[in-house]
């Protein structure tokens, strides 16, 4: 039975060496993925929006499932005038998380501009029941708001 005591303490050893190498990864992963957000946030209050972009894309080339990052994209492509990139973010967004209700909203911004407005009236729809769902009902009020002016047109 002794003889077992070094390979389990051995074995103990590695493991949480390992925890501790992968709890390190991912607390670097995370600072720089935060740093990043912030520098691209500060960068686009700058209005160096090329500096944003890159910020906001390395940000997505780390951490993949951020739909925070990439909705701030849709945005700044939009305010760009790059509206067939911010469209093909926010549906990706709508795509990986159909309950994003701002990812609605935001499309319809843009489809509202194009002059699409059916679209954008079913996307607004989605994003006041959404938001309802959510228990937000100023942003559904809101939104009530937008669609009975379209209505009015």
């Amino acid at each position: 039975m002794s003889e077992n005591l070094p390979i389990t303490s051995l074995i103990a050893i590695i493991s949480v060496v390992t925890a501790i190498g992968i709890l390190g990864y991912l607390s670097w992963k995370t600072l720089i993925t935060a740093n990043l957000f912030q520098k691209g946030i500060n960068l686009f209050k700058e209005k160096d929006y090329t500096g944003a972009e890159t910020a906001f894309r390395q940000v997505i080339a780390i951490n993949s499932t951020n739909d925070v990052v990439r909705l701030l994209l849709g945005d700044l492509l939009n305010h760009q005038g790059k509206t067939q990139e911010a469209k093909e973010l926010f549906t990706d967004v709508i795509n990986r998380s159909p309950k994003n209700a701002d990812a609605y909203l935001r499309l319809a911004n843009i489809l509202l501009i194009e002059n699409n407005q059916q679209e954008a009236i079913e996307n607004l729809q989605t994003s006041k029941a959404l938001f309802q769902k959510q228990r937000q009902p100023q942003k559904a009020q809101t939104i009530d708001k937008i669609l009975k002016d379209i209505g009015n047109r």
